[in-house]
C-alpha cells in the first residue's frame, strides 16, 4: 500500500495547497464517490401467478376481497390504517391550535376539486375502499376494502363512481390477475391527481408509464417501479404528501439519501452543497417535460353559456385553465413539514392570496434546504361575510356540474362539510404549494453552476434570506 507523503516532500506549490485548502472554496477537491444505491433497492421477487387459485364466481367486489383475506388474513386490516384508505393524518398538534387535528382529502380543501364532502361520487374513484358514498361510510368494514385497485392488472380493472368497479369490470378475471403493484396501477390515481394527466402534481403524469431517461432516469433508464423508492412494509407506503401532514417522521419519508450518500459526487465543490440545497433543486431543472401540467384554475368563470369546452384552456364545469410545459420550479427552503394548513373555517384575508399549505423552514433552520416546489395559483368561492373558503357540491343531487348554480351549490356544499355560511360568496385567490421529486434527470441534464450563480439565475437569493449570491458572499448567512 502507498503511504501519503509528508507535506515536506510536496514542494512549495503542494505546500501552499495545503496550507490554502481550507478556504480554496474554488479550487476542485476530488474524492472518491462512496455510495453504492444498488445496495440499497429491493430485490424483486416473482409474484405467485393467482390463475388457478381464484376460483369466483364473485357477486359484489366485497366478496373478491373476502376470497384475499383467506390466504392473507391481516393485509385489509392492515390498508385500513394507511392514508390510501382513511385519507386523513393521524391527529397532530399544528401550530396555533390547541386541540389535535386531522389533514387529508377526507375533510379538509385544495384549490384544484375543493373537497370531496359531498362530492364522493366522483372524487372516490381513486380511493383504495369501495361504496364511498357519503358521510356515513364504514372505514371499519374490511371487506370494504379493494385489493383489485393496487393489484390487478389495469387491463382488467379500473374504478367507477362511489369507489366501485367501473360498469363492466369481470371480477373473475380482474383478481386473477392481481400481481406486484406496477408503475401502471400507482399511476391511474396520482398521475390523474385533481381530475386529470399532470394536473396536480406536475412531476407525475402519463408520460411516466414507459418514460425515457430523459423524462425520469429511475423509471427510464432504470425502469424502477414506484414501490422501488416508496418501499412497502404492512402496506405501509413509505412516503408521505407535505399538502395533508403538519409533521413527517423522516423515517416515514422517501429520501434520496435512502440509496445515496449524503456526499454522493466525486467533486466536493458539489457535496458541499448539499448541507443546504435538496438534491432534487439541481436534479430536476424543470417539470411536465413532455405532458403540460396546470398551473392556474379559475373557478370563477365555470358555468358560463356559449363558451367551447376545451381541455386546455376551459370547462363550463371547471373554469378557466393555464397550463405549461417544461415548467421551471418555484424555490423555497423546506424542512419536510408544514408550518401552516389552511382548515375548513379558518378565517381568511381575500385582499390578498391565501395560502392553503406553507411549507416550513427559512434560511435559519439547520433542518431545512433548498428544494423545488410546484406552485398551483387558483381563484375559489369564499364567503364574503365570515371570510372563509367555501366547498361547492359538485358531483350528485343538486350539484354544481348539473345546475350549474354556484348560490345552491355553495349551500349544499357547506352543508356536507358543515361550515357556516352566510349566503354571499365571492372568487378569491389561493396558493398550494407541491413538492417536486420526480422526473428526475441523467447528470448531464442537471442545473449547472451559471443556472443559479449568474445575473440570469434562476435562484431569488435575497428572497431566500441571503444579502445576495452566497457565490459573492459565501457561505449559509443570517438574514439581515
Amino acid at each position: 500500500m502507498n503511504k501519503p507523503k509528508p507535506f515536506w516532500t510536496l514542494g512549495l506549490l503542494g505546500i501552499i495547497l495545503v496550507i490554502a485548502a481550507p478556504t480554496a472554496y474554488f479550487w476542485p477537491k476530488i474524492t472518491k464517490a462512496v455510495d453504492d444505491p444498488w445496495a440499497h433497492v429491493p430485490d424483486k421477487t416473482v409474484h405467485v401467478d393467482h390463475t388457478d387459485i381464484v376460483k369466483g364466481p364473485f357477486a359484489t367486489p366485497q366478496d373478491v376481497t373476502k376470497e384475499c383475506i383467506t390466504c392473507h388474513p391481516d393485509a385489509a386490516n392492515q390498508v385500513m390504517h394507511t392514508t390510501h384508505f382513511t385519507w386523513e393524518s393521524k391527529p397532530e398538534i399544528a401550530p396555533g391550535r390547541d386541540q389535535p387535528v386531522t389533514i387529508g382529502k377526507k375533510n379538509q380543501i385544495n384549490n384544484f376539486c375543493i373537497g370531496i364532502q359531498g362530492n364522493w361520487v366522483k372524487c372516490t374513484t381513486c380511493h383504495a375502499g369501495y361504496g364511498w358514498s357519503d358521510a356515513n361510510y364504514d372505514f371499519n368494514n374490511p371487506l370494504n376494502v379493494d385489493c383489485l385497485v393496487c393489484h390487478a392488472n389495469t387491463a382488467s380493472y379500473s374504478k367507477g363512481a362511489n369507489g366501485l368497479p367501473a360498469d363492466g369490470v369481470d371480477l373473475v378475471a380482474a383478481a386473477k390477475s392481481v400481481g406486484a403493484p406496477t408503475r401502471q396501477n400507482c399511476g391511474r390515481c396520482h398521475f390523474d391527481g385533481g381530475g386529470g394527466n399532470g394536473v396536480k402534481h406536475g412531476d407525475l403524469d402519463e408520460s411516466l408509464y414507459f418514460p425515457s431517461e430523459d423524462i425520469d432516469i429511475h423509471m427510464g433508464k432504470l425502469n424502477f417501479q414506484c414501490t422501488d423508492c416508496h418501499q412497502t412494509k404492512d402496506h405501509q407506503i413509505l412516503g408521505k404528501m407535505v399538502a395533508d401532514n403538519y409533521q413527517i417522521d423522516p423515517a416515514e419519508q422517501v429520501q434520496c439519501t435512502n440509496c445515496h450518500s449524503q456526499t454522493p459526487h466525486t467533486d466536493d465543490r458539489l457535496n458541499f452543497h448539499t448541507k443546504s440545497v435538496a438534491c432534487q433543486t439541481c436534479h430536476i431543472p424543470a417539470m411536465a417535460l413532455q405532458d403540460p401540467t396546470k398551473v392556474v384554475w379559475d373557478w370563477s368563470t365555470a358555468g358560463q353559456p356559449g363558451r367551447t369546452d376545451d381541455h386546455f384552456t376551459y370547462l363550463k364545469i371547471k373554469g378557466s385553465f393555464i397550463y405549461e410545459k417544461n415548467y421551471i420550479p418555484t424555490y423555497m427552503w423546506s424542512n419536510g413539514n408544514l408550518s401552516y394548513r389552511y382548515l375548513l373555517g379558518d378565517k381568511i384575508d381575500p385582499s390578498k392570496p391565501v395560502v392553503i399549505d406553507q411549507p416550513a423552514g427559512d434560511i435559519n433552520d439547520p433542518t431545512a434546504k433548498i428544494m423545488p416546489f410546484k406552485l398551483h395559483m387558483a381563484k375559489q368561492p369564499y364567503d364574503t361575510v365570515n371570510n372563509i373558503l367555501l366547498q361547492p357540491r359538485t358531483a350528485g343531487k343538486g350539484g354544481f356540474w348539473t345546475t350549474f348554480d354556484w348560490a345552491s351549490a355553495l349551500q349544499l356544499g357547506a352543508q356536507d362539510a358543515g361550515l357556516n355560511y352566510s349566503g354571499q360568496y365571492g372568487f378569491t385567490e389561493t396558493w398550494m404549494y407541491w413538492p417536486t421529486t420526480h422526473m428526475v434527470q441523467p447528470s448531464a441534464n442537471a442545473l449547472q453552476c451559471n443556472d443559479c450563480h449568474s445575473e440570469s439565475g434562476r435562484l431569488d437569493w435575497k428572497a431566500l434570506g441571503y444579502p445576495g449570491d452566497p457565490m459573492i458572499w459565501g457561505g449559509r448567512f443570517q438574514q439581515k
